[in-house]
Order: structure tokens, then sequence, then C-alpha cells
């Protein structure tokens, strides 16, 4: 038995009102995943503990979020999609709030935990509900609109956490949410609340849910230690990794397997679903490492402060901000691969842009390309969502979105380790290229030093200053290698777009009627 949407043609009293509150959702979930970032240094020395141990604060919402992510079909067909929404929205305000009174870490992980876990379905049920209430001609508008609470909030979310932690304290940046959450489920409850929907009992796969939160679990904890831990040179990572291992291998065989999987897996028979996935996947894993590696790049490289990084990246916000209408109105007229593709060609051109730059470069500079590279993220998102969602059936949104977006964080937490370790060890690499130069018998090197003070006694000062600029000079140059393989990634994707096959219009419930 399956879910069956009563009222296929339901539409909220008033639309624009059930968007904004669905949209203030999913802002106020994304924005959460990179609020607290900039503040662990308050809250640690808040709550008497130290930096790593304030990192749990990140941990704790993204290992409980990966998990509950595929779950959303379960959930959703538990539940109905609306309790379900309204209930998540209602749960992460109070957890919000419960985060923000904690007066101990142990207080502060435990509801953190929860708030990641509630959060999870929240993206991917808002995306299915957006779908559901649009007519066909215009869910590539409410598409395009997720597109843009998707890219704008990642970036909203560290300026405004470093605003209001150094002009108010740190638990403000969970209260915000709760007004906002409230509003929300509020306003959605009101406007769907003439959807009907059968919701089913479906029996729980207590053996799939327990590998599920073990592996994932693992992996999560793998991905976000692995760097600070040295891999695999600690035992902790080595254990977590098997664990990892073992409970994925085992959770994919049983919900193969099983007559009535808690995820379903089997959505990966859909062509346009397999293929949407790969782009989405890879797509993101790309962008978000360029998110995270610039602000890093200019404050250890260029000596930005963290809100100066910020202002610099944030134009990247602009385009998808403006352009979200005329996507969302016009891209689905068109074949959505043509869109897809261009994307894909503007984000190479802008890694091979960053690629090019050097310790001298100046702000504007750094900002015009992160612009450019908005054009790229506008016409990303909506039309690589489409043709994700194409061929799935209408029962089947709710768990495509939840796997689909599920795959594409643990995407962006592999691409979050794989793109700071590359850093770190290319940068190492070229500083060992580039101090090998370094000899009493080049002239140039003998003569730089000179030029430093070394022929007057000052030798130990002079080598310090040189091989700080040396080790800024590898980060530079590592930055620039990353760039370039990400460039290459984006248009290798092009090929991946034309294996799908159109059309890209997600099924409505009456048309399987």
């Amino acid at each position: 038995m399956t879910v069956i949407v009563a009222d296929a043609r339901f539409r909220p009293p008033n639309l624009a009102l059930a968007t904004l509150g669905l949209s203030l959702a999913t802002f106020m979930r994304v924005l959460d995943t990179t609020i607290a970032n900039v503040s662990l240094p308050a809250i640690a020395g808040n709550l008497g503990v130290s930096y790593n141990q304030s990192t749990w604060v990140i941990t704790s919402f993204t290992v409980c979020m990966a998990i509950s992510l595929p779950l959303t079909g379960f959930l959703a067909r538990r539940f109905g999609e609306i309790r379900l929404f309204v209930w998540c929205t209602v749960l992460f305000s109070i957890m919000s709030l419960m985060c923000g009174l904690s007066g101990s870490m142990g207080m502060l992980l435990v509801f953190r935990a929860i708030q990641g876990a509630v959060s999870g379905p929240l993206y991917p049920v808002t995306q299915s509900l957006l779908i559901a209430v649009y007519p066909p001609e215009k869910r590539g508008m409410a598409l395009a609109l997720m597109a843009m609470v998707t890219v704008v909030a990642p970036i909203v979310g560290p300026t405004l956490g470093g605003w209001i932690t150094d002009n108010y304290n740190w638990p403000w940046i969970f209260f915000i949410n709760v007004p906002i959450g409230i509003f929300a489920s509020a306003v959605v409850g009101a406007q769907l609340a003439g959807k009907k929907e059968i919701t089913e009992r479906p029996r729980v796969d207590y053996v799939g849910l327990i590998a599920l939160v073990v592996g994932v679990g693992a992996l999560q904890i793998v991905l976000d230690k692995g760097n600070d831990a040295d891999w695999f040179h600690s035992t902790f990572i080595v254990v977590m990794s098997i664990v990892a291992v073992i409970g994925i291998a085992v959770f994919v065989i049983w919900e193969l397997t099983d007559a009535q999987p808690i995820v379903d897996l089997k959505l990966f028979r859909h062509r346009n679903f397999a293929y949407g996935t790969i782009l989405l996947v890879l797509s993101y894993s790309a962008f978000f490492a360029m998110g995270l590696l610039l602000p890093l790049w200019l404050q250890r490289t260029l000596d930005y402060t963290a809100t100066w990084a910020g202002l610099a990246g944030a134009s990247i916000g602009i385009m998808p901000v403006l352009l979200t209408y005329f996507v969302g109105k016009y891209a689905p007229r068109t074949d959505l691969r043509l869109v897809a593709a261009a994307s894909f060609v503007v984000l190479a051109i802008t890694c091979f842009m960053q690629s090019q730059f050097y310790i001298g470069v100046d702000f504007m500079h750094v900002a015009l390309v992160r612009g450019f590279q908005g054009l790229g993220v506008a016409l990303f998102f909506m039309p690589v969502l489409s043709i994700l969602l194409s061929d799935l059936k209408p029962n089947e949104i709710a768990s495509g979105s939840g796997l689909s977006t599920f795959l594409r964080t643990l995407g962006g937490s592999f691409a979050a380790s794989i793109s700071t370790f590359e850093w770190d060890r290319r940068a190492v690499v070229h500083h060992a290229q580039l101090s090998s130069h370094i000899t009493p018998y080049n002239p140039v090197s003998r003569q730089v030093l000179d030029s430093m003070g070394a022929a007057n006694g000052h030798r130990a000062a002079a080598l310090d200053v040189l091989n700080g600029m040396i080790t800024r000079q590898g980060f530079q140059m590592a930055f620039n290698d990353i760039m370039h393989v990400l460039g290459w990634i984006f248009l290798g994707l092009i090929g991946v777009v034309w294996l799908t096959r159109p059309p890209f219009n997600a099924k409505s419930a009456a048309a399987e009627e």
C-alpha cells in the first residue's frame, strides 16, 4: 500500500503565503548548517570546553541530519507530508530554543543532535509539497525558488552568525529560529489544511534502520573528524571506518532484498533519477569544495578577516536572487539539459579563473569572479532537480528527494574532507619544491636573504620570514591546483547530462490516475 494524494488538484487559499512558509522553513534549516561555525570559539569559551570539543556542535547536527534524510519517504508514508513538515518545523524551533538555553556542552550536544534529526526531512518534504501545490506549468518556479534558498542560506549563515556573536551572544544564533519556525509551521498548517492525504502504517524495517544509523553515523564522524585526527594514523578513525564499511554494506544488501525497505534504493531503476542524482552529488560536491576553500584561502593566505572573507564570497548569491523568476518561468520551456550544461560551463570557467588567482589579487577581482559564478549556480539547481524528479511517481517524490539530498549531503562531507586534506598536502609538496631552491649556492636566494638583512647578522630572522613567504605561496599554488581540477570535473559532468531523457516535468497524481 502506498500513500495516495486524495486531492491532486488542491491549491492553497494563498499560494504566495504557503510558498513563503515553506521557503522560510527550508531557509532556517539550511542556514543552521553553517551559522554556528563561526561561533564555535565563543561557545567553547562560554561553556568551558576546548575548541576541538566544541566542533561536536557541528558534527552532532550533521550526523543526525544525514541519518534522518533517507528516512523521509518512510516518515511521509507513515504520518503524511503536511504533518511531517509541521512537526519537524515545530520540533526544530523547540530544539533551537533549548540549544540557546543550554548551560553545558552535554546539554547543547543533545539538543543539537535532536535538531539535526528533525531537520533532515524538512528539505525533501518541502520540495515534495511545493511540487504538489503548484500547477504543472509553474513547478519550475517552485524548484527555482528552492534553488535560491539552497544557495543564499549557506552564504548568509557565517556572516549572520559572526555578526550576532560579536554584537549579542552566541545563544541568539539559535533563538532567531524560534519565531521563524513558529510562523512557518502555522502558515503551512493553515494553508495546506484542506489537502487530504491517506497514510499507511508500514512495517518498520529495524535491521535496515539500525544498519543505517550505525553505518552512516560512523561514516559522517569519520568525514568530520578525519582531518583533525590525522586520518588513518588514528585508531579511532580506523575503528569508525571499519564500522562504517560494515554498516553501510549490511544496509545496502538488506534494503535491496527486503520486501518493505525503510529506504527504497530501487528508485535508482529510474533512468533520470539515477543520472540526475549522480549530477547532483558530483556537481554539488565540487561546488561545496569551492565554497569551503575560498574563505579559508582568503583568511589563511591573504590575511582577510572572517567578515571580509564572507563579503568577498557573498556576491555569488546576487545572480540566483535576480534570475530565480526568469529561470523558473522560461527554463522549463527549453531542453533542461542545455540549461544544466550551460551552468556547468560557467562553473568550469570560474574555476579556471580562480586557478589563476595569486597572493596579490584584490578584493574586487575575487568578488567579481564569485558574482559571475552565481550565474552558473542560478542555472544549475532548478534543471538538475527537475531532471532528477521527472520520472518518479508522485508517491516516490518525497523518498527520492530525501535519498538524493542524503547522498548530496554525504558528497559535500566527502568534498570537505578531501579538498581540505589535498589543499594541505599539495601545499607541503609545493613548499618542498620551492624551498629546494633556497641554497647557499643559489645567487638569487643569497641576494634575497641579503636584502632581508641576513648579511647584517639577522640570518635566522630572514630565513623565518622567507619560510613564511614560501608557505603562503605553497598554499596559493595548492589552491590553484584544486580549482583547476574542479573545473575539469564540471566539464566532465556535461557528458552525464546527456545521458538523461526528456520529458522533464515531475509527474502529478492527476496524471497517474
